[in-house]
């Protein structure tokens, strides 16, 4: 027999709880398979149901519209912090400027390679020190640093910087409205079972087919195991064609 499936989507639970307001439009309220507090509790929790849905989905979104703009910042602030270190490695290896200047952009003196960059703060972290590193190192008389100049790469991770702290506060919006959900959809839950509980003892004293039937004008939702409907449509035409057997009197062959 096919089993009742509560619905375990934010949709389905909103059609679940609809169906059942929809119904009670053309019903008389004293005629409905549920209680009236019931469908007052339905119709209050509703309207701030889907509005916290409609706020989660409008801030994932957003978040997800700005994320080209994001990954593209973070990609130029990258590429100008890389470059800068690696021109200042150069500049080392050609004599230019002596290993102790890695020691301004808090580098170790001895230390030839990139430092990681593929955490996102880790880019703004090295590129503040940079930009830091490279006044000072200018302020006592050292010559700048060209192609990428330090100017670009301020410019460049002070905007992958303002995208970042933006980009955390979209997630933040999407974490707090999300959580949001999660406690309506707790309360969802309960009323639909509520609900859909007092609806099928309502037509308990009916057949199973009838009821499920007239449970599911109320939204009540059936599924049917594997094979199970199948098995049940043989068995009708097994019966209706047993009806239809001519049977003969057992007293005319006698």
């Amino acid at each position: 027999m096919p089993y009742r499936r509560l619905p375990n989507t934010d949709s389905a639970r909103v059609r679940a709880l609809k169906a059942a307001l929809s119904i009670s439009m053309r019903i008389n309220r004293f005629d409905l398979a549920f209680s009236y507090s019931l469908y007052q509790r339905i119709e209050t929790f509703l309207p701030h149901y889907e509005l916290a849905i409609r706020n989660h989905r409008q801030a994932l979104s957003q978040q997800s519209s700005k994320s080209k703009e994001y990954n593209e910042k973070l990609r130029k602030a990258r590429l100008y912090v890389s470059h800068f270190i690696q021109v200042l490695n150069f500049c080392i290896i050609r004599g230019e400027l002596k290993p102790e200047a890695r020691e301004f952009y808090g580098i170790r003196k001895n230390s030839k390679a990139t430092p990681s960059l593929l955490k996102d703060s880790k880019v703004i972290e090295w590129g503040e020190k940079l930009v830091k590193g490279e006044q000072e190192r200018t302020r006592m008389g050292g010559n700048p640093i060209y192609s990428p100049s330090i100017a670009l790469v301020r410019v460049n991770c002070e905007n992958f910087k303002q995208a970042f702290n933006y980009q955390k506060t979209l997630q933040n919006n999407t974490h707090r409205f999300s959580e949001k959900v999660s406690e309506f959809r707790e309360d969802a839950d309960k009323l639909i079972l509520d609900l859909w509980n007092q609806v099928e003892k309502k037509f308990g004293s009916l057949t199973d087919e009838e009821k499920r039937a007239k449970c599911s004008e109320y939204g009540v939702v059936y599924v049917w195991r594997k094979g199970e409907r199948e098995k049940l449509e043989q068995v009708k035409q097994a019966k209706k064609a047993s009806l239809s057997l001519p049977f003969t009197d057992a007293s005319e062959n006698s």
